[in-house]
């Protein structure tokens, strides 16, 4: 049976608009799990970078839930490094603030490549069960050589020691600068200094072999193969500790420590 051409058109426009609601349908509704996946994602790399998980382990939701009960997300002022308690840390956004011009800032000229810093920023501090700081973990990102890394570094309560680095998105080469992701690597780090006795920042990644943390405590291995990258990352600690970054915010932490 032939059809005329107005029923054609009307029946093919019926059936594109039936696959678009179809489509926004699913979308909208994975939304929320596509969220809620992001959110457990990086409380996993926040529990690696602390050493409270393994690589090995199995962190299921239940699991990193246990694990995040030591740790407690605060949102601070970047410039000042103060608390701001009237910002819940779950739903705020650091990367769209950043890319909000009213809630954001333009960054000094940087070796790092950052553009813009957001007023403010999500940290964690880790507790023990006696509501001691035992350490604190710190949001990093920074350009490496193709891509932009997104990590976090964890330092000690005295605010020089690290405890750990990772990554959780980058898109450097596999095998050169995507060895950020490889455990060897990341086991160099836990014991170095990241300031030195004056607080100046010191920590680095070299081209070649660092010492021992005890002998070499500034120093990390460089990525075979990946100068550029490694540069990156120096960069982006120097930039994220400094002045600019977590500076102020280390420095509330040190004073707090020193009065109590």
């Amino acid at each position: 049976m032939q059809h005329s051409v107005g029923y054609t058109i009307l029946f093919a426009g019926l059936i594109c608009v039936a696959c678009a609601v179809l489509v926004s349908s699913s979308a909208v509704s994975l939304s929320e799990m596509q969220q809620a996946n992001a959110a457990l994602d990086k409380r996993k790399n926040v529990l690696l970078s602390a050493g409270l998980a393994q690589p090995t382990d199995k962190l299921d939701a239940a699991r990193v839930q246990e694990l995040f009960r030591t740790v407690k997300p605060m949102v601070i002022e970047l410039q000042s490094g103060e608390a701001v308690p009237d910002i819940d840390p779950s739903t705020f956004d650091q990367r769209k603030a950043r890319n909000d011009p009213d809630a954001s800032r333009e960054a000094p000229p940087n070796d790092s490549s950052i553009s813009r810093l957001p007023n403010h920023a999500v940290v964690y501090q880790v507790l023990n069960e006696s509501g001691e700081l035992q350490m604190v973990v710190l949001p990093i990102e920074g350009y490496g050589l193709w891509s932009t890394l997104y990590g976090f570094l964890s330092l000690d309560a005295d605010t020089r020691t690290v405890r750990g680095l990772t990554y959780y998105q980058h898109g450097e080469t596999p095998g050169l600068g995507g060895e950020v992701d490889n455990p060897r690597w990341k086991a160099r780090w836990p014991g170095r200094l990241a300031f030195d006795g004056a607080g100046e920042t010191m920590i680095e990644v070299i081209k070649g072999q660092a010492g021992p943390p005890e002998e070499d405590p500034h120093r990390v291995d460089g990525l075979a193969g990946a100068t550029i990258t490694s540069r990156g990352v120096t960069n982006m600690l120097r930039f994220w500790l400094g002045e600019n970054g977590f500076g102020p915010f280390l420095k509330r932490l040190r004073d707090t420590r020193k009065s109590s």
